[in-house]
């Protein structure tokens, strides 16, 4: 496992800030099509139900093609070493060893913050993020 520096962390976010725009907003295609695609099942065994069959067939393939483009995106972050936690808000860590306890930690971000400001604990999560520089 890469560790990172609070300064690489930050250093690395120009790069793995547009991953994780493209991330976000490829999960929204993904919801967003596999949302109409519910119905479209359920309506199409039954004789359509004003459903075309076209209609499902390219919700489909947009969910499709969106889960595997999140999972090329989500490899291409991971291979940085930095961790995707949640696909929705554009969450993830960056490994970090904690100066006085040699305790690898996690350096905290999300899409919308304009750098890394929070670390945690690995068992912490984001609701026990603590502000940097590490106390």
């Amino acid at each position: 496992m890469r560790h990172f520096t609070p300064e690489e962390a930050i250093a690395a976010l120009p790069v793995v800030r547009p991953l994780v725009e493209r991330l976000v907003a490829t999960r929204r295609d993904q919801r967003a099509a596999r949302q109409g695609l519910d119905p479209a099942r359920r309506a199409v065994p039954t004789n359509g139900g004003g459903v075309h069959p076209a209609t499902a067939n390219d919700l489909r393939d947009r969910s499709g093609a969106a889960t595997a483009s999140l999972g090329q995106i989500v490899d291409e972050i991971t291979g940085l070493g930095v961790q995707v936690k949640d696909l929705d808000i554009g969450l993830v860590d960056f490994p970090a060893i904690h100066p006085a306890t040699g305790e690898t930690v996690l350096l905290c971000w999300r899409l919308g913050e304009e750098t890394i400001t929070h670390w945690h604990g690995l068992d912490e999560g984001f609701a026990g993020r603590k502000p940097l520089p590490f106390a």
